[in-house]
């Protein structure tokens, strides 16, 4: 019988929960809106199965891919509308195509993110994009096996967590199944982003209300959200923003109405100014697994893997169009195969270059200090904690609390203090200095070298775009 003593242990795949012939496992909701299993006793025959289909008591080995590209859609429009290289897209495609089904994350009419399928050219679109929530898998895999054991071949993305929680649910290999996951940051709370959505409607409603004689809150125009991006390219691929779509409604009674003019808003935020993303970059409300991910390092066996490959332009300049590329990882033959019937643009690149600026393919975020602090003030602050956290974090010497992740590729017209010029640095910091870190260039000796040094700790502050995005205290 599972048993979930410490959260960090489950990541939310809903293997354990799809696998129970007596369906004496449900999902539940916490305190803090991630689902995890509660086991029906009356119900459930001991058989242990849960406990063999679960991805973190049952790791599977570390591995490094086989090929790694940077990789852009032909098609300039699909492009656009995906967070990089557009690269799942034609993956999809071609199963399709085959008469095939493909699984992803998509929004429900809520806003929510949820996992389904389809078998529609069409419906791909609505798995394009990065969903900065963790989704609901629901039924999708007990869905996946059947189609599997009819033959069809399925394509399955998710993060890393879920496929590995696919693969063990599943309990052999088929030849007509390809996996695909995202390098992943963490999945924040789905209770967060409905707090969120929920907040923003009311800003839009109260900076529409302002200055009007209202009669009755029936009659106040109430935002309908008509379409959301984690990653609008507007401003281009690398300055990135939040973008949320909206009509202004009037409600009467239980009925809506939407004015022709009033259909096509825009909230557009670049992304350090949106408090959802600023939240979850600072890994205040990610589940407590991802902090220990089990998944990472090619752990999930997933047959490909599919980023941003940030810094491309330092690599290949020639590539770079600001318009999104992709960091597309091989992990097997399956894989290969399936990536060989894409016409994408790409170029043959290594892994080490990936991983400079992707540190988590291999490394869990860091869980900081205030994370106790947001949980115990949310509920009655809502999303303003992560403003006042952010003032704290700005008096931090450490920048994110006990420990963060550096991961940055700076160039020369952004380097500090002539300090790191080109170089670029992986690491993870915390209150003892360097914990281990990879490195392009002699960065200690460029950091010795500097007139910033502070005895044995040196104050380094990175730039993103130019952009102060925060400092911290580096022993050499």
């Amino acid at each position: 019988m599972i048993r979930i003593t410490d959260k960090k242990d489950c990541c939310g795949c809903h293997a354990c929960a799809s696998v129970c012939a007596k369906r004496s496992i449900t999902m539940q909701e916490d305190n803090e809106g991630f689902l995890y299993p509660v086991v029906d006793a009356s119900t459930c025959t001991d058989c242990g199965l849960c406990e063999k289909v679960c991805p973190v008591i049952n790791q599977d080995e570390l591995r490094k891919p086989l090929k790694v590209y940077a990789a852009k859609n032909r098609d300039e429009e699909i492009r656009r509308q995906s967070s990089s290289g557009g690269i799942f897209t034609p993956l999809a495609e071609a199963v399709i195509r085959e008469g095939g089904v493909v699984f992803g994350a998509k929004f429900d009419k809520e806003w929510n993110v949820i996992h389904a399928w389809t078998d529609t050219i069409e419906g791909i679109a609505d798995f394009r994009g990065s969903k900065y929530v963790q989704s609901t898998i629901g039924n999708t895999y007990r869905e996946a096996r059947e189609f599997l054991k009819q033959g069809r071949k399925v394509l399955f993305s998710g993060t890393p967590c879920q496929i590995a929680g696919l693969r063990k649910f599943l309990r052999k290999e088929y030849g007509n199944l390809l996996t695909v996951d995202v390098v992943c940051h963490g999945v924040p709370s789905p209770l967060i982003w409905r707090k969120y959505l929920e907040e923003t409607r009311e800003n839009l409603r109260a900076e529409r209300d302002a200055g009007k004689n209202t009669v009755s809150s029936s009659l106040k125009d109430i935002p309908v959200i008509t379409g959301i991006s984690f990653r609008d390219k507007t401003h281009g691929w690398k300055k990135y923003g939040f973008s949320l779509r909206y009509a202004a409604s009037k409600a009467a009674g239980n009925s809506v109405s939407i004015s022709a003019k009033d259909k096509n808003r825009t909230l557009l935020q670049p992304f350090p100014e949106n408090v959802f993303m600023k939240g979850f970059l600072k890994n205040l409300y990610l589940r407590p697994s991802c902090y220990a991910c089990a998944a990472r390092s090619g752990k999930s066996g997933s047959d490909i893997s599919i980023a941003d490959f940030w810094g491309v332009q330092n690599y290949y300049p020639e590539f770079d169009d600001d318009k999104g590329t992709g960091l597309v990882l091989v992990n097997t033959d399956k894989g290969r195969m399936a990536y060989e019937q894409v016409n994408a643009n790409d170029i043959e690149s290594t892994y080490e270059q990936g991983l400079i600026q992707n540190p988590c393919l291999e490394h869990s975020v860091p869980r900081t200090k205030h994370v106790g602090t947001f949980w115990k003030e949310f509920e009655a602050k809502g999303m303003t904690i992560v403003k006042e956290i952010e003032l704290k974090l700005g008096q931090d010497q450490h920048g994110i609390g006990d420990a963060l992740i550096l991961h940055v590729l700076l160039s020369g017209q952004h380097d500090v203090a002539g300090i790191l010029g080109q170089r670029a640095v992986i690491g993870i910091v915390d209150n003892h200095g360097v914990a281990g870190h990879r490195q392009r260039g002699d960065l200690t000796k460029r950091i010795n070298d500097s007139s910033i040094g502070i005895g044995n700790k040196h104050h380094i502050a990175f730039f993103d775009n130019g952009i102060l995005s925060y400092t911290a205290h580096v022993e050499p």
